[in-house]
């Protein structure tokens, strides 16, 4: 598919390189790299980005689950995010997989998130090839977790923003929330709270995302996918025991 190039402000100070859609949780799933995709291993990311909606209103809703990974890894490796209103968002910064990484959650509202993105890259000049965005996703089952890179928005209106600032290929980290079922119910579906059995499945599946991203930056994606997979294999045997 044809990617679109980010504007002239953007691109001046911004080397694009690789280039998001709006959004509940159900059986724990794998976290595959999508075929073809290029291993993460000698790449510098600089920049980790959480596709959600700010305030307490949506805190908890399946439309961000970009958010709470971005919160679990600052909270294990140390990082304090703080508003930056020119950059409309906040930023952690943080040493993961030993190098310095930004992380960032947009307070623009998901269909403008591509604003706070481009802002933080253009001023920090990091190439569009160094982003990662997590981003909640209606097309994979429940608890399952996707690496990959470039590609279209899917309908989410976060990363169709991303797209028309940055362009197409940045890395995205895909994490299932399911589908409703039928197209009109997604707004109220991503928009609300998952069952209690489903939201434990999905923060467990964000934990375990969170611990291969260290190993991803270091090892590269196909060693930190037969991690998290090992780990996931030993889950399923502890609850068959």
């Amino acid at each position: 598919m044809a990617t679109r190039h980010a504007p002239a402000s953007i691109a001046s100070s911004v080397a694009l390189g690789p280039a998001v859609r709006e959004p509940e949780c159900k059986a724990a799933g794998p976290l595959h790299v999508f075929p073809g995709a290029r291993s993460l291993a000698g790449l510098s990311l600089k920049l980790i980005v959480g596709l959600g909606n700010p305030g307490d209103k949506y805190a908890r809703t399946r439309h961000n689950a970009g958010y709470w990974l971005v919160d679990e890894l600052a909270r294990r490796h140390g990082g304090s995010f703080r508003a930056e209103s020119r950059h409309q968002g906040e930023l952690a910064k943080l040493r993961l997989g030993g190098a310095e990484v930004w992380l960032l959650k947009p307070a623009t509202f998901m269909n403008l998130s591509g604003q706070s993105i481009g802002s933080v890259a253009g001023f920090y000049r990091i190439p569009v090839g160094e982003i990662l965005v997590a981003h909640d996703e209606l097309d994979l089952a429940p608890g399952t977790v996707r690496l990959k890179e470039g590609g279209g928005h899917g309908g989410h209106n976060g990363l169709r923003d991303a797209i028309a600032v940055l362009g197409e290929m940045f890395w995205r980290l895909r994490i299932g929330i399911g589908h409703p079922g039928h197209r009109d119910q997604v707004s109220d579906y991503v928009l609300s709270r998952a069952g209690a059995d489903e939201d434990q499945l999905l923060h467990e599946q964000v934990a375990l995302a969170c611990d291969i991203v260290p190993v991803v930056l270091e090892q590269g994606a196909q060693r930190a996918m037969l991690r998290l997979h090992a780990k996931a294999a030993a889950a399923r045997t502890d609850q068959a025991n």
